[in-house]
C-alpha cells in the first residue's frame, strides 16, 4: 500500500478507500458555470488540508450547508482531480501535448495542497520525457515558471530536464539563448542544477590549462564558446514543440520566463 506525506514530514499509511466513502456528501460547484461535483466529504478532506479547513472549521459557513464554490478553478483539472481522487492513479500522457492538462493540475494540487497528487504528477511528466527520450520544450518551462514560486519540485525537474538538454548539445538553440539572456533566473537555476551532478573535477575542462581544449571549437565556420544554433541542436533527441498549445501560451504571465 502506498504511503503519502503527513504534516510533519513523514510518510503515512494510505487509508483504503473503502474507509473514506462516508455517507455525508459535499457539493462543490466549479468554473464559471458552476458545474457541480458531489463528492464524499471524508474521502476530500482525508487527501486535501484545504478542504479539511472549509469543511472541518464550525465557524465557517460552508462546513454546515456542506456547498463551496470554486468559480477561479477550470473545470477540467477539476475533473482531473476528481478521477485522481477516487482511483489514486494517472493517466500517463500519450503525447506531448497532453502535459498541459497535467500541469493544470498540479497547480490546482498546490492550491488545495494534496502532495501526493503533486508527487504522482512530477513523477507522470517526469517518466513522459524519459521514456521518450524528449526534453521540456521553453514554453512548458515558460508556463510552470509564471505558476509556481521557487523551491518547487515541478519547477526544479523541469530545470534538471533544460540543464542535461544544453550540457549535451552542441550549441545553444535560438529560442534558449534569447529566454536566458532575458530570464536571470532561469540561467541561475540551470546552473544551480548543474552543480547538483557533483561532478569531479576531473570530469570538467579546465580553461587555465592551456594543454586542453578550452571550448573555442570551430562549429560551422563559427570559432568560440558563444555561437548559437537557430536550428536543433542533438542529433536523435529532440526538445518537444508545443507550438499548438496557443491556451497554454495565454497563461503565461510577468512571472514566466521572458
Amino acid at each position: 500500500m502506498s504511503s503519502e506525506p503527513s504534516q510533519n514530514g513523514d510518510e503515512k499509511p494510505q487509508k483504503p478507500l473503502h474507509e473514506l466513502l462516508s455517507s455525508t456528501l459535499v457539493d462543490l460547484y466549479v468554473g464559471e458555470e458552476n458545474n457541480h461535483y458531489p463528492l464524499h466529504e471524508k474521502l476530500l478532506c482525508y487527501h486535501s488540508p484545504f478542504f479539511a479547513s472549509v469543511f472541518y472549521n464550525k465557524d465557517n459557513k460552508s462546513s454546515r450547508t456542506k456547498e463551496y464554490g470554486l468559480p477561479e478553478i477550470e473545470d477540467k483539472p477539476f475533473a482531473l482531480f476528481v478521477g485522481w481522487l477516487y482511483a489514486r492513479a494517472l493517466r500517463g500522457p500519450e503525447e506531448e501535448r497532453d502535459i498541459g492538462p497535467l500541469l493544470d493540475l498540479y497547480f490546482l494540487a498546490s492550491k488545495l495542497q494534496i502532495e501526493a497528487l503533486k508527487t504522482d504528477i512530477v513523477e507522470t511528466v517526469r517518466a513522459f520525457y524519459h521514456d521518450n527520450e524528449t526534453y521540456p520544450g521553453l514554453r512548458r518551462v515558460q508556463y510552470v515558471y509564471a505558476n509556481t514560486d521557487e523551491d518547487n519540485v515541478m519547477r526544479e525537474m523541469m530545470v534538471g530536464s533544460v540543464a542535461r538538454y544544453l550540457t549535451l548539445a552542441d550549441s545553444i538553440p535560438e529560442h534558449w539563448a534569447n529566454a536566458l539572456k532575458k530570464n536571470g533566473q532561469l540561467s541561475v537555476d540551470i546552473i544551480r542544477s548543474i552543480q547538483e551532478w557533483h561532478l569531479e573535477a576531473r570530469q570538467v575542462p579546465d580553461a587555465r590549462d592551456a594543454s586542453v581544449d578550452r571550448g573555442r571549437n570551430t562549429f560551422k565556420g563559427a570559432v568560440g564558446f558563444s555561437h548559437v544554433d537557430e536550428g536543433s541542436s542533438m542529433e536523435n533527441v529532440k526538445e518537444e514543440n508545443e507550438e499548438d498549445d496557443d491556451e497554454e501560451e495565454s497563461h503565461v504571465n510577468g512571472n514566466g520566463v521572458a
